[in-house]
């Protein structure tokens, strides 16, 4: 638990997002941090799918934090849109956290699967992650996009399966940095301590800096201007 400001006014939880595409691993990347932090950190959880909650049933079924502060947002389109575009429903949920468990030293936001470019809203959170996985394509990280480029941590996960679909996890890692500009980039699998112990390292050391006020959220940039199929007359990005 973090203390309380000279004045007595306690810090706001650090809202930390975790967007990537469909498939990568970002339930799995929360379930392991919350598991390894919950002993030094009062932890949140709120998930975004489209029609389903079906991401916080399985965090709750995992047992990684008490059921109740793990909260679902069915956003009913496209995942960026709810984080990025429109972001009410997530605050409010995200508020809704801070205030029937405070104090709270951390609230994760997990974006619903989409593209390479959805980024989070810094009205949202305070940092985010980016994951990608190996079983994506070795070439997908030197292809760059705003959350590839700029998210505060670029994860690519899964590396263990990295020799089972023919992708050079080193090049990868290595593609990565090349497009980042000096940001971080943080191999991870689920059978490699070490590489957790990092993740977990990371947010501890982003929590402590939020909660001094040293860190500044950035915004990786918007999408770039897209349609929705059954949008003609309405320009995203």
């Amino acid at each position: 638990m973090f203390p309380e400001t000279s004045a007595q006014t306690p810090v706001r939880p650090l809202r930390l997002g975790v967007a990537g595409p469909v498939g990568t691993g970002k339930s799995t990347i929360i379930a392991t941090l919350c598991r390894e932090l919950s002993s030094d950190l009062e932890i949140g959880v709120v998930t975004n799918d489209i029609y389903t909650d079906e991401d916080a049933r399985q965090l709750r079924a995992a047992g990684v934090l008490p059921v109740e502060r793990i909260r679902a947002v069915e956003t009913g389109a496209c995942p960026h849109t709810a984080i990025r575009d429109d972001v009410t429903a997530n605050l409010l949920a995200v508020e809704d956290l801070e205030r029937d468990f405070a104090p709270l030293d951390l609230v994760i936001v997990e974006s619903g699967g989409d593209n390479l470019t959805a980024t989070f809203s810094p009205a949202l959170v305070d940092a985010q992650i980016f994951c990608l996985d190996v079983a994506g394509g070795g070439d997908v990280a030197r292809k760059g996009g705003p959350g590839i480029e700029r998210a505060d941590l670029l994860v690519i996960n899964k590396t263990d399966l990295a020799p089972y679909v023919g992708v050079d996890a080193e090049q990868m890692v290595s593609d990565a940095g090349s497009v980042r500009d000096g940001l971080p980039v943080l191999p991870v699998s689920q059978h490699d301590q070490a590489s957790i112990d990092q993740l977990c390292a990371w947010v501890r050391d982003l929590a402590v800096r939020h909660g001094q006020g040293s860190h500044v959220p950035q915004d990786p940039g918007p999408m770039a201007p897209h349609f929705h199929a059954t949008d003609t007359d309405h320009v995203h990005g």
